[in-house]
């Protein structure tokens, strides 16, 4: 990965900050995208120290749940860099009650899937000039539990369940990346994209979810999930390995192509949630 130029969203912590301190292990220059700047400096040191060039390590503050703060920070890393390699969009939450953000969006809809489109959207310019770029999307198997509803993407209408909320946008995740695939190859484009499950993990993620998720992951954490290091696997191999070179609109698990379900392969389904995306993110 060395001259390579990468973007880890949520690098603070978990699979985000591995992904982020690997990838600079391999000589990679590292923007490690964070909202805290408290935890984003601490995580920063941290992967400075396993870097093969700790001055390439950077920290962009941004919060994924903010548009504003998201075209702020897309237009700081474009003023300092001409290119980019790699964005790894992995940024994600999981929250136990309805919250809006500043754009009067649910959270989590907008910060795994609207943080995800537009950031993606504005640094597509850079990814152009990276030559064969790639874009590794954080989805999860727990897409299975979601369901598209174009509309109602605010759950205004529907009760709110975490897991059921938190899956859909899982699902969005995938259905963007499918879509986002497909627009490159019909431009003629080098960039590819592609979607992964990392696993269940052992983190600080959901520590926003409610009292049941938090025990299950107290009860099993030990014997079923993957420790942050396990978990960033697929998004490394998918990041760096030379074996998907041009591989595109594919969904990963375990370093290995795996089937979505039924609902994350309807591509109708995905053209409609582009342009709803990009009327929500004022693109249209």
């Amino acid at each position: 990965m060395s001259g390579k130029t990468v973007i880890v969203t949520g690098a603070n912590a978990g699979i985000g900050k591995v992904t982020a301190r690997e990838l600079a292990r391999m000589g990679a220059r590292v923007i490690m995208v964070c909202r805290d700047e408290g935890r984003g400096a601490a995580a920063q040191e941290e992967v400075r120290a396993a870097a093969a060039e700790p001055d390439a390590v950077e920290l962009l503050l941004v919060d994924m749940a903010s548009q504003a703060s998201i075209r702020a920070g897309a237009e700081r890393f474009c003023a300092r860099h001409e290119r980019l390699d790699v964005l790894v969009n992995n940024a994600g939450l999981i929250l136990n009650e309805r919250r809006t953000t500043v754009d009067g969006l649910e959270a989590t809809f907008a910060t795994n899937h609207l943080g995800y489109f537009l950031f993606t959207h504005l640094l597509r310019d850079v990814l152009e000039r990276g030559g064969p770029a790639r874009v590794v999307n954080v989805a999860s198997e727990a897409h299975r539990f979601g369901s598209l509803d174009l509309d109602d993407v605010n759950f205004e209408r529907r009760a709110f369940r975490e897991m059921r909320v938190y899956g859909t946008t899982k699902l969005m995740n995938i259905l963007f990346s499918r879509e986002l695939a497909r627009r490159l190859r019909e431009a003629g484009s080098a960039v590819t994209s592609n979607s992964l499950h990392p696993g269940t993990i052992v983190s600080g993620f959901g520590r926003e979810a409610s009292w049941m998720i938090k025990s299950f992951y107290k009860l099993l954490g030990g014997l079923f999930l993957k420790t942050p290091e396990q978990g960033a696997r697929t998004q490394l191999f998918l990041a760096s390995a030379p074996e998907v070179e041009g591989v595109s609109g594919a969904y990963f698990s375990n370093c290995k192509r795996a089937r979505p379900s039924a609902a994350a392969r309807d591509d109708d389904a995905a053209a409609r949630l582009w342009a709803l995306s990009e009327k929500l993110c004022g693109l249209r």
